[in-house]
């Protein structure tokens, strides 16, 4: 059974970085494929990116792309989330989320299930 645990979210000013984390303990966190999600009010969760057990393959949503970037160490069991040049619309609670089998698309990522789930960090981005 693998824990998660976001953290790293606050309020910003447009224009700004944040950097997420997502701490894993309670399992071999090098075997699994780790995404980050994200869900504004009102809205729909969407999936961000996602990033293979070894790090050496990514995937990122077209919405962010060239701004937010996802990483590994998996010895520090912790998957990142580099987000820069924040705007208003990347206002969310931002999920970290694990499965053990890999996804090829962000539309599988999207519908299949995740095996674990975080609690959540709010980003909010506000002038």
């Amino acid at each position: 059974q693998v824990q998660l645990l976001e953290s790293g979210g606050g309020l910003v000013e447009p224009g700004t970085s944040l950097r997420l984390s997502c701490a894993a303990s309670g399992g071999t966190f090098s075997n699994y494929v780790v995404g980050w999600f994200r869900q504004a009010p009102g809205k729909e969760r969407e999936i961000v990116a996602f990033i293979s057990p070894s790090g050496s393959s990514t995937t990122t949503a077209g919405f962010v792309k060239g701004r937010f970037t996802i990483s590994r160490d998996n010895a520090k069991n912790t998957v990142y989330l580099q987000m820069n040049s924040l705007k208003p619309e990347d206002t969310a609670v931002y999920y970290c989320a694990a499965r053990t089998t890999w996804v090829s698309s962000l539309r599988l990522a999207t519908q299949l299930p995740w095996n674990f789930w975080g609690q959540g960090t709010q980003v909010t981005v506000s002038s």
